[in-house]
């Protein structure tokens, strides 16, 4: 799942950087020629780390390590600036002009302040602005993505790999139903609500936003209720099974808590700040209501999935219950009944294996484990779509703005929200574990 997720951000990224130069290109002759090179350049270096992540990401290099983790700490630095020089880029967008849209193209905003001295040359700069608006999510997440990968290549320079057996996980879409259907549902229902929520907010039309914030706030209020509810089961069930803790240092498992941990802050920053606000505005009106609810629901949900995740994270996979094998000595039964001293073959009927069944009292806690990762996997898709692609409650609801100030709720909100987004992706690629060894 790492790897698809990989590739789709690798590839939506690679087609917003030529987007961008072809945008600059009709612009070529009002436009520094600079802005044209740097997303070729920022296109070839994307391209040469994802060869060299796909080829070496498992790697235990043994030679050459001080070069080996100079390159790759260089690599690490350069993803984390570019990523933070697009945040505070969109922050400074958002904050200098007033705008209540937050996902904004940044890249082309010294484009549009001067559309009245530079015209375009070509007619699709409209377009790919549009279209650089979608893509743009995914530069956030692969700068994040290729860090995360970074950082583990940086620590397995030199480690020298266990001596434990691997496990052979088998994995079947047949071993779960109820997860998937629930989760399809909410995941639809969600994608419907997201696109009614765009429609309404977008005719700027009070009473249209009022009732697409409600349906919103609803919408994700059921579904983090019903996540709570099964992740609060799953964890009991962890609290049930007698599988072990995985033993011996493991940089992946390690860095694949630390960002649970970290890029939930994120959410968990925007939560508390609309927590404050509600509380301090009064709680007045259904939407306030809602909002309340929302983000407190969102601390517990937030609480029980990392907490279910690092337990799964640590557990050894499930075993295969080996049938029993009854050797019978021949000799001896035939000492015993002389009536079968000419045979020497045991009837199979003889030998009842009652051990099993062991495997069937088992099964059912594997069982519900694959339908709440299925379930929660699904639902934390939607949550993690919503955001990426346009929807701010944060910002339609002026209930932030008006305690904070535009300015610092902005910048809450800026830095918050990609880290929330983060934590959802990255969530999807650790419950597909989680139920891969359940």
């Amino acid at each position: 799942i790492n790897t698809i997720l990989k590739n789709i951000k690798f590839i939506n990224y690679v087609i917003m950087d030529i987007f961008k130069m072809i945008y600059y290109v009709g612009r070529i002759h009002c436009e520094s020629p600079v802005k044209i090179v740097f997303p070729a350049v920022q296109a070839l270096f994307v391209i040469v780390q994802t060869y060299v992540l796909w080829v070496h990401a498992k790697d235990c290099v043994q030679i050459q390590q001080i070069i080996t983790r100079c390159g790759l700490m260089l690599t690490l630095s350069t993803n984390l600036v570019v990523w933070m020089m697009a945040v505070t880029e969109e922050s400074f967008d958002v904050t200098s002009q007033g705008s209540i849209a937050l996902t904004i193209s940044v890249v082309f905003l010294s484009g549009r302040s001067g559309a009245s001295e530079c015209e375009c040359s070509h007619n699709m700069c409209d377009v790919f602005e549009k279209v650089y608006y979608y893509l743009y999510p995914f530069n956030i997440e692969y700068s994040l993505f290729a860090s995360a990968m970074a950082y583990v290549m940086w620590k397995n320079v030199g480690r020298q790999m266990d001596d434990h057996h691997s496990h052979n996980l088998r994995f079947s879409l047949w071993d779960v139903l109820i997860g998937p259907i629930a989760g399809l549902i909410i995941l639809v229902a969600g994608l419907a609500t997201f696109v009614m929520y765009e429609v309404d907010v977008a005719k700027e039309e009070p009473k249209k936003k009022e009732e697409a914030l409600i349906m919103h706030y609803i919408m994700n209020i059921v579904a983090i209720l019903l996540m709570s509810i099964t992740t609060l089961i799953g964890c009991i069930i962890f609290r049930m099974d007698k599988r072990d803790q995985v033993s011996g240092k493991n940089p992946t498992r390690s860095l694949d808590v630390g960002l649970l941990v970290g890029s939930s802050l994120g959410q968990f920053l925007i939560c508390y700040f609309t927590i404050v606000a509600v509380l301090a505005s009064g709680v007045q009106g259904h939407i306030n209501g809602l909002n309340l609810a929302n983000s407190i629901l969102t601390v517990i949900q937030l609480c029980l999935q990392n907490t279910f995740l690092i337990k799964g994270l640590h557990r050894e996979p499930f075993k295969e219950t080996e049938t029993a094998t009854v050797f019978a000595n021949v000799m001896a039964v035939r000492e015993r009944d002389p009536e079968r001293r000419s045979s020497s073959i045991v009837p199979a009927h003889t030998l009842p294996i009652p051990l099993t069944l062991l495997q069937g009292r088992l099964n059912w806690k594997r069982r519900i484990l694959k339908e709440i990762c299925a379930f929660l996997l699904l639902c934390n898709v939607i949550l993690w779509i919503m955001p990426a692609f346009g929807a701010r409650p944060q910002f339609d609801n002026t209930v932030g703005s008006n305690i904070y100030e535009f300015q610092t709720w902005a910048a809450v909100v800026n830095i918050g929200m990609p880290f929330g987004i983060f934590y959802r992706m990255h969530s999807v690629a650790s419950l597909f574990e989680v139920c891969f060894t359940s």
